[in-house]
């Protein structure tokens, strides 16, 4: 499992991506790639535009409060333990899977946000990553290498412990 120290937390506040205001101004970067998205009110907004996502990871929350908006209907569901700052490897296991069985939801139970930077890992190029910038909107990240070039950095600010 891996622990995200509390002096790195500041450099998870940047996008890791373009940020728009919302999904609307989105759709031109996303059209016609694989979509991934990490949030329930991203997952929620795609799909309320009429877009499935290939992968979803939510955890039922927003913001840490119970999200009231609608459940992505997706199928199959794999169902992950993952503590708030943290990135286990029952989640990057089932990132890895979920690229290859999709379209998936993945319910985190704990705290989805970190998933972004090993789904990054994971996703084929040409990918997006969809998740949500709070009070801003959210982010678009095409999946390349200089966009895992910068995943393994952020995730090398990481330790290891065993679980």
């Amino acid at each position: 499992m891996l622990i995200l120290p509390l002096e790195h937390r500041g450099r998870f506040k940047e996008p890791f991506g373009i940020l728009f205001s919302s999904i609307k101004e989105a759709l031109p970067e996303i059209t016609g790639r694989k979509i991934y998205s990490v949030g329930d009110v991203v997952t929620h907004n795609l799909i309320k535009a009429g877009i499935v996502p290939d992968i979803a990871v939510i955890d039922g929350n927003t913001m840490r409060q119970p999200c009231n908006c609608m459940q992505p209907v997706l199928s199959p569901r794999i169902d992950v333990k993952n503590p708030a700052g943290m990135i286990t490897d029952e989640l990057i296991e089932a990132l890895k899977v979920s690229v290859s069985v999709n379209p998936v939801l993945v319910f985190v139970d704990g705290e989805e946000d970190l998933a972004v930077i090993p789904l990054v890992i994971s996703a084929p190029d040409g990918s997006v990553i969809l998740y949500g910038q709070p009070d801003e909107g959210v982010v678009v990240l095409v999946v390349d290498a200089s966009a895992r070039v910068k995943a393994e950095e952020l995730l090398a600010l990481f330790e290891y412990v065993s679980e």
